[in-house]
């Protein structure tokens, strides 16, 4: 089976750990506009219908703005292992409290000594009669019925 841009595309997003919007700051870099919902079409499966065949100038424009992203220019040079590790350290913050432990997949979550507490219904102490808002209305719609 051959590899599709769009299969290129999403390996990268993944072994990068990049979001939408990260994508997106990354190939204005190279002055090549695209919105998140056009790049989320690049995205889904094949047989979904909003999918979208990802071209070779949008590929193109994103291995070079990866290049751009991750060492620099030549004015300004970067070193492509503290980006890489400044956007793990971004996309472990923007998880928050996520266990690690709970994310991996090939693995399911050990489980913890931790017993969970039953669910208590609570109860209120104070008996208040049910309050009927809306009355009882009797229709007289047309003619007169007789039971």
């Amino acid at each position: 089976m051959k590899m599709t841009n769009n299969d290129i595309l999403k390996k990268l997003r993944v072994a990068l750990m990049l979001r939408d919007d990260q994508i997106v700051e990354i190939l204005e870099l190279v002055d090549f506009r695209i919105t998140k919902s056009e790049l989320g079409a690049f995205f889904r499966a094949e047989d979904h219908e909003n999918y979208m065949e990802c071209g070779d100038q949008v590929l193109r424009n994103f291995l070079n703005a990866l290049v751009l992203h991750l060492r620099g220019t030549k004015e300004n040079p970067k070193n492509p292992s503290d980006v890489l590790n400044k956007n793990k350290t971004e996309v472990k913050t923007q998880q928050g409290n996520y266990d690690e432990e709970k994310s991996r997949g090939d693995q399911s979550p050990s489980k913890s000594p931790i017993a969970k507490k039953p669910f208590k219904k609570q109860t209120s102490n104070r008996a208040t009669p049910k309050i009927q808002v809306v009355e009882k209305v009797r229709f007289k719609n047309g003619k007169n019925k007789k039971s």
